[in-house]
């Protein structure tokens, strides 16, 4: 557990979120397996109990609330019907972790748009902002806050 003062380091975030994820699946009812560190794009798999469908989840963690995630510019292009992000805000241990899960192609066609729009609009002084290589995610509304029906993995109950 995290002292006053002391921050838990970007990578145990992010495995941390990792294993929240796939305990929240594990609680619902669903086979989640973390894959190793150096499997591309896809960080749990998660199937129904029946093994009949199965998605690919990228987890990305952030230690505070904020309803926004650094995303890198290849999430445009990266995208795919069985994929999707499960966003994780830690509430820097206060409380229980927020799940946020959301379609890539959601994620992909919200970064592309609004990094689009960053870029037209007047940095500081006026002066143009440059492009980089981070894209933002953003769901201040908790539009996908604890959306687990979004993968299509539960039965009818």
């Amino acid at each position: 557990m995290e002292t006053e003062g002391e921050k838990l380091s970007g990578v145990l975030s992010g495995i941390a979120g990792e294993y929240f994820v796939a305990a929240e699946l594990s609680k619902r009812g669903l086979l989640a397996s973390i894959t190793l560190r150096n499997t591309k794009g896809v960080d749990i798999l998660c199937s129904n109990a029946e093994a009949s469908k199965s998605v690919g989840i990228q987890v990305k963690t952030k230690r505070g609330s904020a309803r926004q995630w650094i995303m890198h510019k290849k999430a445009v292009d990266y995208h795919a019907a069985s994929l999707f992000y499960v966003f994780v805000n830690l509430n820097d241990n206060q409380r229980h972790p927020d799940f946020f899960i959301v379609p890539s192609k959601t994620v992909a066609g919200y970064i592309k748009k609004s990094h689009a729009a960053w870029l037209i609009q007047p940095g500081k002084k006026g002066k143009v902002h440059k492009d980089t290589s981070m894209r933002m995610f953003k769901d201040p509304e908790e539009k996908y806050l604890e959306r687990w029906d979004l993968l299509g993995l539960q039965s009818a109950v």
